[in-house]
């Protein structure tokens, strides 16, 4: 007996030190270009206007906008999001598929128990005539299987499940964040479509005024029948941009009904005009944002996962090393099932080894390489758009303020023509022709100006984006995708 148990200390000594064995290459993040500084803040200096620490852009980024309408619908996007809760099912469908890898750290136990009456033929081979005719079968059995993991082959499927669970989990983070987004400028957008509501309203009330002015002048001789024309067509594009921008408001709250997860006939938002300032952002170092895009995080966790699977395949070059073992009682009588002699056991080791398998092994473990490298690519190339799309917004944010500076200035300008040009015209020196440029312009300067506004909001809110907002790396903590509850891993 003391041989046996010995026999069994030593076998599961070896088999925990075999356990060590990892076919599995040694796993380094894929190194990418390294990156100093940000080539478009060059001019920062220009238009980056100090800000207090805790304006920077933080897990509710939104909140710097200092927009309560705003603060509400994420608020409500993060309760009622359809594709967020899609997300967030595929996510906990990931976990539960790593916690599947892990169970192969453990045995499987079964227990089996029959009773059953049996009447042998007669006419078997080797049958007996003294055999009884009928007899009963009592059985009650515990089976216990385990795979020694020799070559490393399920820890680096559980490896490739945590890492899978974990690229799920910055999946997840990514599609918050660019829905997030999305209604940001959406609302943006929204309230600029406000203020060129509101101006064209007004625009369309002096043109129609201006337009009966001139009726009545031409009927009084003091006007030719072409200023009426000409006052009654910049009266009538008046009206069809005050229809199209309508129509754009519309189609824009209804995007944000989508968004918030309400049906679009149910959604409604009171028109309100933009006066949001947009707060400057601060880019930080180009070294950071490897750790806080989401998206480059979950590129990452796939090379990593590609990398664990090389070693599942080439695993499978080795033979299988399990060990079985059952135990149980087994008599023909009931009143004698659980006696000492009824009882059986059997203990013992097995080896399976694949002789020939037509190249299945050998394409499996090109596929995982291939898989990997196809990772390292889409990796390096999240990396390469990720600092493009921060470029790009940087730039748009300077050039953008830019912009808007030049563009105020131009609306002023156009504000005083048209007010010489008024003058001029009541006068009779002047033309309808050149009231109506004079106006136009004026007009279009300030649908310019909103416009730009608003474009310099989602430039920002893209920025805001492109580095990541808020989201760090380190939130995939090594067995946070596996272990923590769902729910929690969506905040």
């Amino acid at each position: 007996m003391k041989s046996a148990a010995l026999t069994t200390l030593a076998a599961a000594t070896l088999s925990t030190a075999l356990a060590a064995c990892s076919f599995a290459p040694s796993y380094q993040r894929p190194e990418t270009p390294a990156v100093a500084s940000y080539k478009e803040v060059g001019e920062v200096g220009e238009w980056k206007t100090a800000q207090p620490a805790d304006m920077a852009a933080r897990g509710e980024w939104w909140k710097v906008y200092g927009d309560e309408q705003l603060n509400q619908l994420q608020t409500q996007l993060g309760d009622s999001n359809q594709d967020l809760k899609a997300a967030l099912a595929r996510f906990s469908e990931a976990r539960a598929l790593a916690r599947v890898a892990r169970a192969d750290y453990f045995p499987t136990i079964g227990a089996n128990a029959s009773m059953t009456r049996e009447h042998p033929s007669q006419n078997k081979a080797l049958a007996s005539p003294s055999s009884p005719t009928n007899f009963n079968d009592f059985l009650l059995s515990a089976d216990l299987s385990y795979e020694v993991d020799v070559w490393g082959r399920v820890r680096n499927a559980a490896e490739a499940g945590k890492d899978a669970a974990q690229a799920s989990a910055a999946d997840l983070a990514t599609l918050e964040l660019s829905t997030r987004a999305e209604l940001a400028m959406d609302y943006f957008s929204l309230r600029a479509a406000d203020s060129e509501q509101l101006l064209l309203n007004e625009t369309v009330a002096a043109y129609q005024k201006a337009f009966d002015l001139t009726q009545n002048r031409y009927r009084g001789g003091a006007a030719a029948v072409v200023d009426v024309d000409q006052a009654q067509v910049q009266l009538e594009n008046a009206k069809t941009q005050s229809s199209e921008t309508t129509l754009k408001r519309a189609q824009l709250e209804h995007a944000i009904a989508v968004l918030v997860g309400v049906p679009a006939s149910q959604f409604s938002l009171a028109p309100v005009p933009l006066t949001i300032s947009a707060p400057a952002i601060d880019a930080g170092l180009p070294s950071q944002l490897l750790e806080r895009r989401p998206d480059i995080a979950s590129a990452e966790r796939h090379v990593a996962a590609a990398n664990a699977s090389i070693g599942v395949a080439k695993a499978a070059y080795f033979p299988v090393f399990s060990l079985a073992a059952m135990f149980g009682v087994e008599s023909a009588n009931s009143s004698s099932w659980f006696d000492a002699p009824s009882k059986l056991w059997s203990f013992g080791p097995a080896a399976l080894f694949t002789v020939f398998d037509g190249g299945r092994r050998s394409a499996q473990s090109d596929q995982a390489r291939a898989a990997h490298e196809e990772a390292v690519a889409n990796y390096r190339q999240s990396v390469l758009n990720a600092y493009r799309e921060v470029e790009d917004n940087l730039a748009a944010v300077q050039q953008l303020d830019k912009a808007s500076a030049s563009q105020t200035v131009a609306v002023d300008a156009a504000k005083r023509a048209q007010t010489q040009a008024n003058y001029r015209y009541k006068g009779g020196v002047a033309t309808y022709l050149e009231v109506a440029s004079a106006q136009t312009l004026a007009l279009q300067g300030q649908l310019n100006l909103a416009d730009l506004q608003a474009r310099r909001l989602n430039a920002s809110v893209l920025l805001v984006k492109a580095l990541g907002g808020g989201w760090n790396a380190q939130s995939l903590s090594s067995d946070h995708a596996a272990t923590q509850p769902a729910a929690e891993s969506a905040k």
